[in-house]
């Protein structure tokens, strides 16, 4: 399938590893130019292997995607150097470390850093890519949710809770965005295995000792059976998948949608 996205200029954030890395590769194969960036100094290796693998052009940069600051000043070095920005992917996410069920296991001091690393980064990245796209009339946005902002999971209340705004966040920006032909869409990854999803076994884990013994694979392979009709993990992969799809012309009439990628964990009516 031609997607026709050879040369268009993309900006991931959260490119260091797992699902927004996956996300820039397919990028590069499909010949676009990828800006990588991420807070992990790991990002500018990545963007040299994923140079090497491709011959694509990419661009990593280190950044703290919670300062506007230095977001507004990636979108004009990308400008500057690139001339043009034609999609904007946000696949930042991260969790409180702790198990929040019930919900009164985490405090309310354990809320702000959260809903500022993965709702802010998304409404400061909008903010910024908006008046480089807006002129042009030409563009999407992707921002990478979570099951857990839609089935209102108590895993880690304040990670649902910023991931569900992201996905409102997209919808508003979806219906500001159409009238400047700029399509706005939430991916919604299920059961991936990324560094979070361990982070959440530890945490089940320290909330009881006698669960010491449960491996993160035992763990994980009994909840996927549980939660996940497909019965198998969700892959960054998969995500890469719809990213590019989303981005290009084929889905030229989808905006303001949540695409699960879940294995058919959530299912509305």
């Amino acid at each position: 399938m031609d997607l026709k996205l050879e040369n268009q200029i993309v900006v991931v954030l959260g490119a260091a590893g797992g699902i927004g890395r996956a996300i820039a590769h397919r990028f590069l194969e499909e010949k676009c130019r990828v800006v990588l960036a991420d807070r992990n100094d790991m990002v500018e290796q990545v963007a040299q292997e994923l140079h090497q693998i491709t011959g694509g052009d990419t661009l990593p940069v280190m950044l703290d995607v919670t300062k506007y600051d230095e977001v507004t000043a990636l979108m004009d070095s990308v400008l500057t150097q690139w001339g043009a920005l034609d999609h904007l992917i946000v696949a930042v996410g991260a969790g409180s470390g702790k198990f929040g069920d019930p919900f009164w296991n985490l405090s309310p001091v354990d809320w702000p850093a959260i809903v500022e690393q993965n709702l802010m980064s998304v409404v400061n990245a909008a903010h910024a890519a908006v008046p480089h796209m807006v002129p042009r009339c030409l563009g999407t946005m992707l921002f990478v949710s979570s099951v857990a902002g839609q089935i209102g999971s108590t895993t880690d209340p304040p990670y649902s809770a910023a991931k569900a705004a992201v996905i409102n966040f997209g919808q508003c920006a979806a219906r500001d965005l159409a009238r400047h032909n700029i399509r706005v869409n939430i991916l919604s990854p299920g059961m991936v295995k990324t560094g979070l999803n361990q982070l959440t076994h530890q945490a089940w884990q320290k909330m009881d000792p006698s669960r010491a013994s449960v491996s993160y694979e035992d763990w994980a392979a009994e909840k996927i059976q549980r939660v996940t009709p497909l019965g198998r993990w969700q892959t960054p992969d998969n995500m890469a998948d719809m990213a590019v799809f989303l981005a290009s012309h084929r889905a030229a009439n989808v905006t303001g949608q949540t695409l699960n990628v879940d294995g058919g964990q959530v299912m509305h009516a």
